[in-house]
């Protein structure tokens, strides 16, 4: 199966669109403490029906490793996790989003619109958070075919241009049905419980 990747940036804060606001009350607040179980359960229980796998082998240790260098904000509804953002700060003031995503219970009330725009908001204004930064310059991220179908919307409404598609990048590519959030657990169908909200 061929799978289609999209680079998508933006070069300015003035770039993000703002959402709509969701159906339901949610609150996004950074994860401050870099926790591998936490960081491993939003992975699975997002990327779990679209393929995500690239993690699943990593050890303890390279989840910490791993998480004491990024920033992770979570969407919740009631205390309840509803979907996150991972930012990777780079050189040249640069900053990667590079995993978005809802939780399948919470897709179609306009919560990854929303929760896109704050992740955004936070990429641009990092260096308030860490003084040790020159300011963000440069926000950008990929997707997949294999991500969820409204992905590419999403992220195209919130002000995100598409500046490369490449054909079968090399870890892109997944043999099989998506594992599921947990081993057994999947696939659901594509399509529809694990779409993420494009408004």
């Amino acid at each position: 199966m061929d799978v289609t990747t999209w680079y998508l940036e933006q070069t300015s804060h003035s770039d993000l669109i703002a959402a709509k606001s969701p159906s339901m009350e949610v609150d996004i607040v950074r994860a401050e403490v870099p926790s591998p179980e936490f960081g491993r359960f939003l992975y699975t229980a997002v990327g779990g029906d679209w393929s995500w796998t690239e993690r699943l082998p990593w050890t303890w240790r390279e989840w910490a490793d791993w998480l004491d260098g990024v920033e992770t904000w979570v969407a919740y509804h009631r205390g309840t996790p509803a979907g996150y953002v991972e930012l990777a700060l780079q050189e040249d003031a640069t900053v990667e989003i590079t995993y978005f995503g809802l939780l399948p219970w919470a897709t179609g009330k306009g919560v990854g619109g929303h929760l896109l725009e704050v992740g955004t908001a936070r990429a641009w204004d990092i260096a308030e958070r860490r003084p040790e930064r020159e300011p963000t310059r440069r926000v950008w991220l990929h997707t997949c075919s294999l991500d969820g179908p409204a992905a590419l919307a999403n992220y195209r409404a919130r002000g995100f241009r598409v500046y490369d598609t490449r054909l079968n990048v090399p870890g892109d590519e997944y043999e099989g049905d998506p594992p599921g959030p947990w081993p057994g657990a999947g696939p659901r169908t594509r399509g529809g419980s694990g779409a993420v909200d494009s408004e």
